[in-house]
């Protein structure tokens, strides 16, 4: 067997069993992935793919215990490969970072340009998305790093490190009726507006859904967005009260708008910096991970990354 095979069964079962999204992911036909699982299938002298007809369904049992061999197969040939480049251009690549919007405009900036400096042979590609597809893209290898807020800890085969702490802020317009009330402001307050923040899933909205809910309160949230300058343009026009990161604010802040504080109302959100569990870091990858979380110690770097290749050893033996 080879490598192509297996990676014909691997992307088999990322692409839902799908033969012509497989075929179109490693730029071949789908009579050639057919063969070669049918060959891998061959020579192990088992199914590793149930069936209708020709059309695959499912794994079977033998299949499951055999995809992880597999994706630990060719995980440890993308770290072979990944060690060749260390070694024979140690300051040069593409570092692809996954991150959500908020991410890449707010809090990445500085640290790429302090990155380039260090690093100016390395090219940098960052890809936005959600949290959901970032855990995906580091886990398949299409990016080395992600970054988020959300649920990067959630993933068993990711190992994360909790670089900084953020709160959320409220933006009204200048003149706004919140802005004159005495005393600290309250949900009850907020409540009786309606609300512009961030869609599901992103930049710390479970912690605010969670905080009027356990006050037994309800929301009109008028209008969701990704983007923080979204918000605080519809914001800006009238139609909301706004709830956005604390750094977005930082950052800039629209003409016209004014921000009251919100940490004592909505829970603090930790932003993590997530690397897929056995993975290769190259040496600027580990430097990347330190200039983005300067708190983290080059001894607490390295620990994590010494679990890292004390559970991908682990693995290996119990496949073996």
């Amino acid at each position: 067997m080879n490598f192509q095979q297996l990676r014909s069964i691997r992307e088999a079962t990322r692409r839902q069993f799908n033969l012509t999204e497989v075929a179109n992911v490693l730029f071949t036909s789908q009579p050639g992935v057919s063969r070669q699982i049918r060959e891998v299938e061959e020579e192990l002298g088992v199914d590793i793919f149930e069936r209708n007809g020709k059309r695959l369904t499912g794994l079977t049992e033998p299949g499951k215990g055999i995809m992880h061999i597999i994706e630990r197969l060719l995980l440890e040939a993308e770290n072979l490969k990944q060690a060749g480049d260390e070694y024979s251009d140690q300051n040069r690549g593409t570092l692809t970072i996954a991150t959500t919007h908020t991410q890449a405009r707010y809090v990445l900036p500085k640290v790429v340009q302090q990155f380039r400096l260090a690093f100016p042979n390395v090219r940098i590609a960052l890809q936005q998305s959600a949290p959901e597809h970032i855990a995906e893209w580091v886990l398949s290898g299409k990016a080395d790093i992600g970054i988020a807020t959300e649920g990067l800890s959630q993933f068993k085969d990711l190992v994360s490190f909790p670089c900084y702490e953020w709160h959320h802020v409220i933006v009204v317009p200048e003149g706004h009726p919140l802005l004159e009330k005495a005393g600290p402001l309250s949900l009850q307050d907020l409540s009786d507006y309606p609300l512009i923040t961030y869609d599901v899933g992103f930049t710390g909205r479970g912690h605010i859904d969670d905080a009027f809910r356990q006050a037994g309160l309800s929301t009109d949230i008028v209008l969701t967005a990704m983007d923080s300058d979204v918000i605080q343009q519809y914001v800006a026009l009238g139609l909301g009260v706004g709830i956005v990161a604390s750094m977005a604010i930082e950052s800039q802040r629209m003409q016209g708008l004014a921000t009251l504080q919100a940490s004592h109302l909505f829970a603090a959100n930790v932003t993590r910096l997530a690397v897929r569990r056995g993975t290769y870091l190259r040496a600027y990858s580990r430097a990347f991970i330190q200039k983005f979380a300067p708190a983290l110690s080059t001894e607490q770097i390295r620990q994590a990354l010494s679990e890292l290749e004390t559970s991908t050893e682990s693995t290996t033996k119990t496949a073996g």
